[in-house]
């Protein structure tokens, strides 16, 4: 009975390493670990021991009896892995973390961003005796797009929180949140207080498309509306013009189908997720029926990732029409465009919102006086470069598209960081192994770009943790200020907590996860339930 990883998971290792037979790849150390999409279970060498499931934080490992329908495709997606890229080294993996020696003394870090790659990091951190780490964040509450960028209808990808909390558990660990580094605290103040500062502070800003008409009311950023429907304080009550029959999304990766989902689902079933109360009351009065995916390339370039693709397929209630497929494209170039073959040979049903990934467009402008009415898109054509690389080229056409709602998801930008420097070109600050200088580091998307999966950010957090500790053996690292306090109002662990209590009773009583608090002031009141920390 193989088991099976059945989504776009936290590629953390943690399931790789309980396996007694090493039969779960990528693995550490392996061309594609922490890139690729998901981890792949071997059918012809797994044990059915079940060691994987209890190890894996997302609930992503299950038996091929435990399958649902939708999930049945997992099976062979994990099959044919091997058959792409045979592992023919089946020695166990006994990995054994290693503890560093440190000199004497307690060693005091600052993590910026309470976000998976602020967590990962302090989780790396004390994992050594004699650490103390405090995380802060600008909001009252802490796992940034974990809490307010994972799906509402992917409840089981937020499952890794479970994680977060073990991690919060630990001793040493502390919080400091609601509080804005630039603004309440400086970069000086953090390191007056500490022996070094870690930023994890994501891509909080979206690229831009660079066309006539992006402004206008209707053209939206996908950052902005995910935070949206996730509750996120500074989004949750935006308006968004939902009174239209089609709504467009420009790109197609994995945040472009959220939003596609999303926009095309029973609210009944959102209703039962820990969805934002006013997105809900929004989505119950949308008349949105179609949502139409632009990808600039081909099938077999899409950005989405297969795991996306097939949640997807399996949806019930909504057709999944294929438009612009290239002349001459094989169905089976590669998995996604087997998957994408499969859709585009369905029958749709009348009556059933629909979502339409249209390939070899690109848009030109956006029409509108006092809001958007359409948009005049360009049919494209693929070359490829001498390198291989298969770009588009503008025929020169136009088309219409009605709509008054565009969501533009063409991928995410980084701030910069005050006080450090910063690539433009990158949108990342520059480094060395996560480390910027002697007591200043980076992890996550401010130091790599918007890439990877939330286990992604443990990999990259380790990386950045040894090159922290290496600067702390070595002496390089700058003596605290003793008797420093930055920011003593500060909301701590308990005030987290005791949100996390309000947000969960409240969903208890209405058959959902959570019922999210979605303004600061809302936040702070349930935080008062308990002492706020000092330190």
């Amino acid at each position: 009975m193989p088991y099976a990883v059945t989504r776009s998971c936290c590629a953390d290792a943690s399931c790789v390493l309980a396996c007694p037979v090493n039969c779960i790849h990528p693995a550490p150390g392996e061309p594609g670990f922490a890139t690729a999409e998901m981890l792949y279970v071997d059918p012809r060498t797994c044990v059915d021991c079940g060691a994987c499931t209890s190890a894996c934080p997302v609930d992503a490992l299950k038996p091929h009896t435990a399958l649902s329908e939708a999930e049945l495709p997992f099976l062979e997606l994990n099959a044919s892995y091997y058959k792409q890229n045979p592992h023919d080294d089946r020695a166990p993996m006994y990995v054994v973390p290693k503890q560093r020696g440190l000199p004497e003394g307690e060693l005091s870090v600052a993590v910026v961003g309470a976000g998976p790659a602020g967590l990962f990091a302090a989780d790396e951190l004390l994992r050594h005796p004699g650490v103390r780490v405090t995380v802060h964040d600008r909001l009252p509450t802490p796992y940034g797009l974990a809490r307010a960028g994972v799906a509402p209808d992917h409840q089981d990808t937020k499952q890794v929180t479970e994680l977060f909390r073990t991690i919060e558990s630990q001793p040493g660990f502390s919080y400091r949140l609601g509080v804005e580094v630039g603004a309440d605290l400086s970069h000086a103040d953090l390191l007056r207080e500490h022996h070094a500062v870690i930023y994890a502070v994501g891509a909080a800003t979206d690229k831009r498309l660079g066309i006539e008409g992006e402004d206008l009311p209707g053209s939206v950023s996908a950052t902005d509306f995910v935070a949206w429907y996730n509750g996120h304080p500074d989004r949750a009550h935006d308006e968004h013009p939902l009174d239209t029959e089609r709504a467009v999304v420009i790109g197609n990766g994995n945040v472009a189908l959220d939003v596609a989902r999303i926009l095309t689902a029973d609210p009944d079933t959102l209703a039962r997720t820990d969805i934002s109360d006013p997105a809900l009351d929004a989505l119950r009065a949308s008349k949105v029926r179609e949502v139409v995916l632009l990808g600039r390339r081909g099938p077999a370039q899409a950005a989405f990732t297969v795991p996306e693709l097939l949640a997807l397929a399996a949806l019930k209630d909504v057709d999944v029409h294929i438009e612009g497929w290239p002349e001459g494209l094989a169905p089976d170039t590669n998995e996604k465009t087997r998957l994408l073959a499969e859709l585009a040979a369905r029958t749709p049903v009348e009556g059933r919102r629909r979502i339409v990934l249209r390939f070899l467009a690109g848009p030109a402008r956006l029409v509108g006086e006092d809001r958007v009415q359409a948009l005049e898109l360009t049919p494209n054509t693929l070359h490829t470069d001498e390198d291989g690389t298969e770009r588009a080229r503008p025929t020169g056409a136009t088309e219409t598209l009605e709509t008054g709602l565009v969501l533009r998801s063409v991928g995410y930008r980084a701030r910069p960081v005050p006080g450090l420097p910063f690539d433009e070109d990158s949108a990342t600050v520059p480094h060395e192994a996560g480390r910027v200088e002697p007591g200043v580091y980076v992890a996550g998307w401010i130091k790599r770009g918007p890439t990877g999966f939330i286990g992604t950010n443990k990999t990259c957090a380790h990386e950045t943790v040894e090159s922290l500790l290496d600067d702390f053996a070595a002496g390089r690292l700058p003596q605290p200020e003793p008797g420093f306090t930055a920011a003593p109002d500060a909301l701590g662990l308990e005030a987290w907590q005791a949100i996390d209590r309000a947000e969960r009773a409240a969903g208890e009583a209405q058959g959902r996860p959570r019922v999210k608090l979605t303004d600061t002031e809302a936040l702070r009141r349930a935080a008062r339930a308990t002492p706020v920390a000092t330190g």
